[in-house]
């Protein structure tokens, strides 16, 4: 793989994908919006030098501050613009041709002892071959000014970004009689002399003039279109605008979606002390084999001496902890690094999503084909059996990163679709942690611990090694809050299981009553944000659910399937409640009711099922369907669940190859973040460039081999961290509780240095 500054490839490669989204080679472009422009080009000075062609480029670039500015003014003229509110000036300067008098402008700005323009945005010619009628002369004399001129734009280099713009093609059966002498042919030969003059007295040197030269491509594509065959259409123009912003802007605003120009971020420090930490656990981890491999090898060749007989080496000691601890790390650490060198090195590229609904719905047949072909019959027949749950994770999960990489986000009847399935991943929270608090009444700290470790353990490191809040990873902190909602709701006095419950019908009204004490709590915080605000405000909580210095976004996050664990919780009680008095029939291939009753409930859950997907693709509006979402959610939930479990043939069965990916679901979708996708989640990741179907197949292929490994890892763990003992599980609580204040020192002295 050839790399390179990514720089040079936005201002001189790329290409379009579809008709409007321009692709630089190997980066990431990013869409500015008025506010974040203004913010880039606060105090600054642009000034846009040359011919008709750069005053659009002009216009283009002055609407991405204030796009109510209009087209007006003298055509041959010059032309002002300023944003007070930002102190940002933008000039465009009228001068058609390379001659003396941009040469004495230009050297005006060296010798004045005033502040330069900050940007300089110059180019110019074909009005030069049509004066001169495409004479030779013409170029020559412009190869005589540029000479002339070239000095000077790089003396201003050194202290502004000066960029200068080579001619792009024309589309010569559209051209007026009075242009026909500007041809492709003449625009090459003045497009070879500006670059071949341009820098060459500063080969070496860091201070250049920048060729813009993906205007030119940009145009091949585009120029046909164009209504006089010499200037370029809107959308082309604010391209090259945009183009123009992520150069000089990515490097101040630094967007995660714009990774073009960006420099590496520098380790922090806690970034620092994790590669040591795992480079010690690799370190020891191959110390322990080397030692293990020298004892075997003693003990191999034992030979008895009398009979001649090899001796059977002696049974391998079961493996210690600190052996299981130190080759977990080392698999992390290599992860890890892997992880890093994805998402944060410049090493491998990055490339824009882009929507075609052939891209979300082909995989999609594809995946289900699949998931059919690998139909098993199930173990026990029950109702969601933990089968049918992680077929249910594994093909929303599958669904979901399909979503992700195909840019689907911007259709909104899939949006919608896509976030019924984020609400049945939280209706099975809602209905796993109910059925066992209920079941079981196991309250102990030994189960609570066990559950955030295996939510939290990946996210926790995530964040160390890729320099991430925790809210980054929204969904995380959502399973992991509403657990505990969950556990309060259940633990809290007085406690109500199904074993108690069963002496007293009583307390299934008791039961209900802390549900509706829920549901009310709900209502009030997703309607209250400041009361929601500052529960979450108060350290240490303000650490873990802040993004940007606020919790706006995890309120936002929170209040958008407020209701759905709630539905889980509830179809859960109703559902142990009806199979304890044996009102359902769990038979395999029975139907789970009467047939009549069975048929009346399949046939409104199909119709409920589609009523609910006809609604979610006539949407117009992203807000107003995502204010009824947390209501209507959980229509399509109940009618999927029974409709997936009511007849008794269906619910005997279950996808192999869906349940398989159900059991990685958590590790696929925060992996997704960083090895599959690219600059957190915004574009794709591109280890193979040139082959996209190739480096989908190769990049998702190790991209699940990752996912299912931190899943063994984190099991493994998960025994020595959260033992079953309450004495050395306390005692691992207090480890923790230094790792993390530990973390938080780091952190704090983390902020000081970059403030």
């Amino acid at each position: 793989f050839k790399g390179g500054d990514t720089c040079e490839y936005l201002l001189s490669s790329g290409r379009f994908l579809g008709e409007k989204v321009w692709q630089p080679h190997s980066c990431m472009m990013h869409k500015y919006k008025n506010s974040e422009a203004k913010n880039c080009l606060v105090d600054k000075h642009v000034v846009f030098i040359g011919d008709s062609r750069i005053r659009q480029l002009f216009y283009s670039f002055i609407k991405l501050i204030n796009p109510q500015v209009k087209e007006e003014g003298n055509k041959h003229g010059n032309i002002p613009f300023e944003d007070k509110s930002a102190s940002i000036k933008v000039d465009f300067l009228w001068y058609p041709e390379v001659n003396g008098s941009m040469r004495q402008r230009i050297k005006s700005w060296t010798e004045s002892s005033a502040a330069k323009p900050h940007i300089i945005v110059a180019g110019a010619a074909t009005w030069s071959i049509k004066i001169h009628n495409g004479s030779n002369e013409a170029l020559t004399q412009y190869k005589i000014n540029i000479t002339s001129i070239a000095p000077l734009l790089e003396k201003l280099a050194k202290t502004s970004d000066v960029y200068w713009v080579l001619q792009d093609p024309v589309y010569e059966d559209m051209l007026s009689e009075s242009r026909k002498m500007i041809t492709n042919e003449k625009i090459d030969a003045y497009n070879e002399a500006a670059v071949r003059i341009l820098n060459s007295s500063s080969r070496n040197s860091k201070a250049k003039v920048k060729v813009f030269s993906v205007s030119k491509l940009i145009a091949q594509e585009t120029i046909m279109k164009s209504t006089d065959g010499l200037h370029l259409p809107e959308s082309s123009r604010d391209t090259n605008a945009m183009i123009l912003m992520n150069v000089y802007c990515n490097k101040i605003m630094k967007p995660i979606d714009g990774s073009c120009c960006q420099p590496q971020p520098p380790l922090t420090l806690i970034q620092k002390l994790a590669f040591c930490f795992f480079t010690l656990s690799i370190i020891g981890y191959l110390i322990i084999c080397l030692i293990h491999r020298n004892n075997y090898q003693k003990s191999k060749s034992c030979t008895d001496l009398e009979s001649g007989e090899e001796k059977k080496p002696a049974i391998s000691t079961p493996v210690s902890t600190l052996e299981i601890l130190l080759h977990s790390f080392c698999k992390l650490g290599l992860i890890m690094t892997y992880f890093y060198l994805c998402d944060r090195a410049n090493l491998f590229m990055k490339e824009n999503k882009y929507y075609t609904h052939s891209s979300f719905f082909i995989p999609i047949v594809y995946i289900l084909v699949l998931g059919v072909f690998y139909t098993e019959n199930t173990k026990e027949t029950k109702v969601l059996n933990r089968e049918q749950t992680d077929e249910w994770k594994g093909w929303m999960q599958l669904v979901i990163l399909i979503y992700h990489i195909s840019g689907a986000s911007t259709f909104l009847p899939v949006y919608m679709h896509i976030r019924v399935l984020v609400a049945a991943y939280l209706f099975q929270t809602g209905y796993g942690h109910f059925s066992y608090f209920w079941i079981k009444g196991d309250f102990g700290v030994y189960r609570v611990c066990q559950v955030l470790f295996r939510l939290n353990f990946l996210v926790v490191v995530l964040c160390i090694v890729m320099d991430r809040p925790y809210q980054f990873y929204y969904f995380v902190p959502l399973v992991t809050v509403w657990f505990m909602i969950i556990y309060a709701t259940l633990a809290i006095w007085p406690q109500i299981v199904q074993k108690k419950a069963n002496g007293n019908c009583l307390w299934h009204f008791g039961l209900l009553l802390k549900l509706i004490c829920l549901l009310t709590c709900i209502y009030f915080l997703s309607y209250s944000q400041g009361a929601f605000e500052k529960i979450f405000s108060f350290w240490p909580l303000s650490k873990c659910f802040e993004l940007n210095g606020n919790v706006y976004e995890w309120w936002f996050r929170w209040k958008l399937d407020r209701y759905v664990v709630f539905h889980g919780m509830l179809f859960a009680f109703v559902y142990l409640a009806l199979q304890k008095r044996q009102m359902i029939s769990e038979g395999k291939g029975d139907p789970l009711f009467s047939n009549r009753v069975s048929n009346v409930l399949l046939f409104i859950s199909i119709v409920s099922f589609l009523a609910y997907s006809i609604w979610a693709s006539s949407c117009k509006n992203k807000t107003e369907c995502n204010e009824l979402h947390p209501s209507v959610s959980v229509v399509q939930i109940l009618a999927f669940v029974l409709i997936r479990n009511i007849p008794g043939y269906v619910r005997s069965m279950y996808s192999s190859f869906f349940a398989w990916f159900g059991k990685i679901s958590l590790e696929l979708f925060i992996c997704q973040y960083h090895i599959w996708l690219a600059a957190d989640t915004k574009g794709i990741l591109v280890l193979i460039p040139g082959y996209p179907m190739f480096n989908v197949l190769v990049s998702t292929f190790i991209f699940v081999c990752v996912a299912h490994e931190i899943s063994q890892i984190t099991n493994d763990l998960a025994q020595i961290v959260v033992p079953k003992d309450n004495s050395t599980l306390l005692k691992r609580l207090l480890c923790v509780a230094g790792f993390f204040s530990g973390l938080h020192l780091f952190s704090a002295m983390q902020d000081q240095s970059r403030h």
